[in-house]
């Protein structure tokens, strides 16, 4: 699955996270990105087992995960470069819909599903999502086998102080209205996902994540 290379690299980027850098070690990361594609496309071809849409939906291994560099509106600290990447299965688009994913991080793995950061469209469709149906969202966060896999139930990085505009603070679904983007998570230890047999694992995580997808979705 995740090579003992990648995580290297991943942990040398954090601590030189410069251009000149990168450059000097262009084949550490077209192996790093190879990686991922490869693992994207092991995902895809297990998805039968976890999501009949996203098996349906035509495999896109190289745009699959999130790219290195950061462009400025992207970038949340002073480095180029993403430390951190994501690996998605998704039936539609990261940025419009929600879908299963792994994070891969040197001492910070998990994986899940979620909508990390919504375009303007999809934010707007997803609260309408929750307001129109919060008894569905009840409904997939209280599923014993969710929240086996997911106690923390419904995650942000970011949240708004106030319900958007068009909609009540009485609204059932406030508390989700206000989050910029919504995960679930469980960890994944660093060296489970050096074993090819992870996938099985990854599995188990993404059928406890279906409610949640078919719910948005």
């Amino acid at each position: 699955m995740i090579e003992p290379e990648t995580f290297t690299f991943l942990k040398d980027l954090a601590l030189n996270n410069r251009k000149a850098w990168v450059d000097e070690h262009r084949e550490e990361r077209d192996n790093a990105m190879r990686n991922f594609a490869g693992v994207s496309q092991t995902l895809h071809d297990y998805s039968d087992r976890f999501d009949t849409l996203v098996a349906d939906t035509k495999s896109k291994p190289k745009q699959s995960y999130t790219k290195f560099f950061q462009d400025a509106r992207q970038r949340s600290g002073p480095g180029l470069y993403r430390t951190e990447i994501d690996i998605f299965a998704n039936a539609g688009h990261p940025e419009e819909d929600f879908g299963y994913y792994l994070h891969i991080a040197p001492g910070n793995c998990y994986a899940g599903a979620g909508l990390f950061q919504p375009s303007k469209e999809g934010l707007t469709r997803m609260r309408a999502r929750l307001s129109d149906d919060p008894e569905g969202l009840k409904d997939a966060l209280e599923d014993e086998d969710f929240k086996a896999m997911f106690p923390a139930g419904l995650l942000t990085d970011k949240e708004l102080n106030v319900v958007p505009e068009g909609y009540d603070n009485s609204d059932p679904a406030a508390p989700f209205l206000k989050m910029v983007g919504w995960r679930c998570q469980t960890a994944i230890a660093d060296e489970d996902l050096l074993d090819d047999n992870v996938i099985y694992t990854l599995i188990d995580i993404f059928r406890a994540a279906a409610p949640l997808v078919r719910h948005f979705n």
